[in-house]
């Protein structure tokens, strides 16, 4: 067995950033849709399945995949804590939950001040209900796995036929869609206040879902997807993921609302474990990350940062209380003005990354949530941080 000081250790390590730099791009492959829509989320869900064949095949590539991934690596990081906390000798899961509460106010203050589409809040919720089933019996957890995913299943099954059989509806939906295009900032939040429910119904429909890949994702670390244990297991998941995906493109493209609703939130899930294992097989094989590999890693090392700052950034280019491009663009030339506006972001987060990582350990955001966590539990345990250093440094693992 490898020891931790050697070089495949820490090509294995750099793995855990790097799919966290990828999910946290790709999820904004997926958000950048709502913000260079001139009517924000109200106009992206109100057109969705209708938009020009470019725009389309590019919005199903990143559709759900990165949104699941990321949900995976969430897994992974709590399976790392509680591992952690019992090598330490630490009763888990101890003050986690005040970690989870601290997260969940930063995805409420995210929701308010920059996106109606926040996902903190879910996975703070979920981590609050499973951080004690990590350190169960395997059996325990891929019971509740599995009825978590049997019961999301019937859900988007039974929402599936109903967008089939229910004729589609040609009109707007009422909404001041022109809030996005034309409101101040304050204007914005008193809009997600007022739609609150409606905007937070998403987390609420994906909590079974989430349960069950924070579990499958920690399931998949303790079996050694990122090391030399897991070779048959990244086979078979990049196996899933090939077949996943055509079938994925195919229903999201050809099968209308319903196609959209089901390739997001039933197919997809098994895309994102194919993009996993590829990610692990990657760099399990290689004893550099490479220059782009570097860029991702320091994106997953500040992950939470980075999530809430791309945002901000691609608020402040579209929005109208910002430079409000999303209204001024040509409609005809949107596809090429998202394009632009996703590769500027990332380029700005890339360098944003690398600077502040150059002078500091974390990303400001976890500096600030873990600062909060020590000031209310008088708990500086997590200081020297040994093993969150062996295995990856990203926060977006509650």
């Amino acid at each position: 067995m490898t020891t931790v000081g050697s070089t495949r250790p820490r090509t294995r390590i750099a793995a855990l950033d790097v799919a966290r730099g990828i999910a946290i791009l790709g999820t904004l492959g997926t958000n950048i849709w709502i913000f260079t829509d001139p009517a924000g989320i109200v106009g992206y869900l109100e057109t969705a399945g209708s938009d020009p064949w470019p725009q389309r095949i590019l919005m199903q590539l990143a559709q759900g995949k990165f949104l699941g991934l990321l949900t995976l690596m969430f897994g992974i990081g709590l399976a790392i804590q509680a591992a952690s906390a019992r090598r330490r000798g630490r009763t888990w899961p101890g003050n986690y939950r005040t970690r989870a509460f601290l997260l969940f106010i930063d995805g409420l203050v995210h929701y308010f001040l920059v996106a109606e589409f926040d996902v903190l809040m879910g996975y703070a919720v979920v981590s609050m209900l499973l951080c004690g089933v990590v350190v169960s019996s395997r059996r325990t957890r891929m019971w509740i796995a599995g009825t978590a995913a049997i019961v999301h299943m019937l859900l988007v099954t039974a929402l599936v036929v109903a967008l089939a059989v229910t004729p589609a509806s040609s009109g707007s939906s009422g909404e001041p869609t022109d809030v996005f295009a034309t409101g101040s900032w304050w204007d914005l939040v008193v809009f997600r206040a007022e739609n609150f429910l409606a905007f937070r119904s998403e987390v609420i429909f994906l909590v079974p879902l989430t349960i069950a890949m924070f579990l499958v994702g920690a399931a998949l670390f303790e079996a050694g997807i990122f090391d030399e244990r897991g070779v048959r297991l990244r086979r078979r998941l990049l196996l899933t993921g090939a077949v996943a995906a055509p079938v994925d493109i195919a229903v999201g493209l050809f099968g209308g609302t319903a196609g959209l609703f089901a390739a997001r939130y039933a197919i997809a899930p098994f895309v994102a474990l194919g993009l996993l294992a590829l990610i692990a097989q990657w760099y399990s094989t290689r004893d550099r990350v490479g220059t782009v590999g570097g860029w991702l890693q320091g994106i997953g090392r500040a992950a939470l940062s980075c999530y809430i700052l791309q945002n901000i950034i691609a608020s402040v280019i579209c929005y109208g209380w910002g430079f409000g491009l999303a209204a001024r663009i040509d409609p005809a030339y949107r596809t090429q003005f998202t394009v632009i506006v996703y590769i500027t972001v990332c380029a700005i987060l890339v360098i944003a990354a690398r600077l502040w990582l150059r002078r500091f350990r974390q990303g400001p955001v976890e500096w600030l949530w873990k600062a909060s966590f020590e000031l209310l539990t008088r708990d500086d345990s997590d200081r020297p941080e040994t093993d969150r250093q062996r295995v990856g440094s990203g926060t977006l693992d509650a």
